[in-house]
């Protein structure tokens, strides 16, 4: 098995999806929940971000943080609000409120797990503590022709605007 740690793994399915250990290994092996709960995605990926000492926040407080729209940097403020106008052009809903709520805490993980008509995504938001990491990984099954249709653009965006929000989360995390 191959462990990575501190890097994404994108577009990745089946076997070798399966093969690849995503996020950071703490004792021995350590996986994200995601793929438990999503075992064969059609995309996957990973963003690891550095965490200064001092913050002792839970794996539901940096899910929460991250994911908080209102609190999310301008420029992703301005995707979300483009995604919520163009969806329609395609026939996708436009999101609703609480689409980034905790479904679940598995170990030192959160995980938000929402399916729509067009996708299924599954996020665990993850922090290890003792060596001051914080990742987000997000599985992604495809349904039908307007779900490959709408992460088109999707997956190229998704590791920049999922870094900055991470950012984000711990510069108002580390302040208080």
């Amino acid at each position: 098995m191959r462990h990575c740690t501190g890097v994404r793994a994108r577009a990745l399915s089946g076997d070798a999806l399966r093969a690849l250990t995503l996020g950071p290994t703490v004792t021995g092996t350590t996986s994200s929940a995601v793929f438990e709960i999503l075992s064969r995605p059609d995309w996957a990926d990973t963003v690891v971000e550095p965490v200064p000492t001092g913050i002792d926040a839970d794996a539901s407080t940096w899910a929460k943080e991250i994911f908080s729209v209102r609190s999310s940097p301008r420029w992703v403020k301005g995707l979300l609000g483009l995604r919520q106008a163009l969806v329609r052009l395609i026939g996708v809903r436009p999101a609703q409120a609480g689409v980034f709520a905790v479904t679940a805490v598995v170990g030192n993980e959160a995980i938000i797990d929402h399916d729509e008509r067009h996708l299924r995504f599954v996020v665990g938001a993850g922090v290890d503590r003792e060596r001051h990491l914080l990742w987000v990984t997000t599985a992604v099954r495809l349904h039908g022709r307007r779900g490959r249709l709408y992460f088109v653009p999707v997956r190229f965006l998704h590791d920049p605007v999922t870094r900055s929000m991470m950012r984000a989360a711990i510069r108002r995390l580390a302040t208080g």
